[in-house]
């Protein structure tokens, strides 16, 4: 499509990660040379708004901006304890702010892409239109990471629960980190029948981001966030400790279909197409793999509604979600069985939906163990009768 003064190849909605890197594989790809780009975001983003954890084996692209690195995790639950190495993969933070600066840097360098700072009123995926503030463009395809609330929350087929987060970097005056080491998760806080983590990851041996984290159904008031936090620390012999930044964020957790949204010439990404690991809240690397296979999709000319389905790991984090849903008190059992039970190297496959089939019946029979046999069962059973 020529590109006129409102008219586009691709139009591409919000500049998050998902928007950011997608633009930037479009235009880093020769096939779209002579394609016209337009990626429209309301906000300027260039404040840590948020900090991005992913593990990947070996050197990555995004290296440059790392903000920390480790090789070395520890899981903790009622009377368990596990230290394990990464390896083969490094588990990774990125720091919002480094990311934007980087990603502008790039998208700066492309002539193809034009960047606007406008508010989105509407899509219309009919007339291949997007709507704002100022504005109104065309074009051939459209990619949203807008998210809406209200798709899952007037929905009952499946289940919704949200990873939500607190987190302190934190200074204390004795050695009370391991530099070298992250506290994965730390079910050695009070449950309140729901599932409740602590998540250390170090600076070093006297400075560490420490997150209070659940998986449930509705939020806290700040203040409870902040009381666990200083409760955690009190128990670690802290010395004394300053809190030097603050940050919270929600995920949803969720296996809803919002792919069925999609259509040949719109396809939402990121969170809002449902590339978050339902599981786990994990969002970074797998836009990462999808904007990868996305953009081998674009180059085959295939309709967008045909991107992104289902699979046998969507069904797992699907019944793993009912369970959590239904009795979410369990959680904390079902982490530690998994790595009670299995090579970390092996969970950390499965949850980056790369294992075999041998390798996720083990830690899918490690879930479904003594008590927690009846609970899978029955969301099984429920799901084969719902799923469609």
């Amino acid at each position: 499509m020529k590109k006129t003064k409102d008219r586009y190849d691709y139009i591409i909605c919000g500049g998050g990660a998902s928007g950011l890197i997608l633009a930037s594989r479009i235009c880093d790809d020769d096939y779209f040379k002579n394609k016209s780009v337009l990626l429209i975001e309301k906000d300027i983003k260039n404040t840590n708004d948020r900090t991005w954890c992913f593990w990947e084996e070996g050197k990555g692209e995004y290296d440059d901006i790392v903000f920390h690195s480790w090789k070395n995790g520890k899981f903790q639950g009622k009377n368990f304890e596990l230290n394990f190495s990464f390896n083969p993969y490094v588990y990774k933070m990125i720091k919002s702010k480094d990311f934007y600066s980087f990603m502008q840097k790039k998208l700066k360098s492309y002539t193809q892409l034009k960047q606007v700072q406008e508010k989105i009123i509407k899509i219309n995926p009919n007339l291949n239109q997007v709507k704002t503030d100022k504005n109104t463009y065309k074009s051939v395809k459209i990619f949203s990471s807008i998210y809406s609330p209200k798709q899952i929350q007037n929905q009952t087929k499946f289940p919704v629960l949200i990873q939500h987060f607190f987190g302190c970097i934190v200074e204390t005056k004795n050695n009370c980190f391991e530099k070298k080491k992250i506290d994965f998760m730390n079910f050695n806080v009070s449950q309140k029948n729901e599932t409740r983590f602590v998540y250390v990851l170090p600076e070093s041996n006297k400075r560490a981001l420490v997150e209070y984290t659940l998986f449930s159904k509705t939020l806290l008031p700040e203040k409870e966030y902040l009381e666990e936090i200083k409760k955690y620390l009190n128990s670690i012999n802290t010395g004394g400790y300053k809190i030097l930044e603050k940050e919270k964020g929600q995920i949803p957790m969720t296996c809803f279909r919002f792919d069925n949204y999609n259509t040949e010439d719109l396809l939402h990404i990121g969170t809002a197409g449902g590339w978050t690991k339902a599981s786990t809240g994990y969002t970074f690397s797998r836009i990462n793999e999808k904007t990868k296979a996305l953009i081998n999709h674009l180059k085959k000319e295939k309709p967008l509604n045909r991107f992104n389905q289902t699979n046998r790991f969507w069904f797992y984090d699907l019944i793993f979600l009912d369970v959590l849903y239904n009795q979410n008190y369990l959680g904390s059992n079902l982490f530690k069985k998994m790595f009670e039970k299995n090579d970390p190297k092996t969970i950390f496959k499965f949850l980056d939906d790369k294992s075999n089939f041998w390798e996720e019946l083990k830690i899918i029979s490690s879930f479904a163990l003594s008590e927690n046999l009846g609970a899978f069962l029955s969301a099984f059973f429920k799901r084969v009768f719902k799923i469609n």
